[in-house]
C-alpha cells in the first residue's frame, strides 16, 4: 500500500510538474494530494457515478471524462497549495495522471 501511495505521489508530481494550469507549492504536498484523491475516489465518486449513470450511458462512458475532473477540483478545494485553473485543465490532469501512474504501476508495483 505504502508502494502504491509512492507511486500515486510520483505521478500526481510530475503531471503537475509539465501542466502549467497545475500548481503544487511545496513538494510534500503531492503526498497528500495523492492520499485525498484517493479518499475521494474509494468514497464520493462512486456515488457521483451512480448518480449520473442516466447522462454517461448517454455519452457512452464519456461523462466519467468530466466526472474524474470534478474529483481533481474536488481535492483542489479541500488542499491549500495545490490549485487547478478550471475544469478542462481537471479533467487534462487526471487523463494524464492515470497514464503516467498506469505505467508506473507497471514499472514498479510487485503484484
Amino acid at each position: 500500500m505504502l508502494a502504491r501511495l509512492i507511486l500515486s505521489a510520483v505521478a500526481v508530481g510530475i503531471t503537475a510538474y509539465f501542466m502549467d494550469s497545475v500548481t503544487i507549492e511545496p513538494w510534500w504536498v503531492t503526498v497528500i494530494v495523492a492520499v485525498v484523491l484517493g479518499v475521494i475516489n474509494a468514497v464520493v465518486r462512486p456515488i457521483v457515478k451512480l448518480l449520473s449513470l442516466p447522462i454517461n450511458i448517454l455519452t457512452l462512458g464519456l461523462f466519467s471524462f468530466v466526472i474524474n475532473g470534478l474529483m481533481v477540483l474536488l481535492c483542489a478545494w479541500f488542499i491549500d497549495g495545490f490549485k487547478v485553473d478550471g475544469l478542462g485543465a481537471a479533467i487534462l490532469f487526471s487523463i494524464i495522471m492515470a497514464v503516467i501512474n498506469w505505467v508506473l504501476n507497471l514499472m514498479f508495483a510487485n503484484d
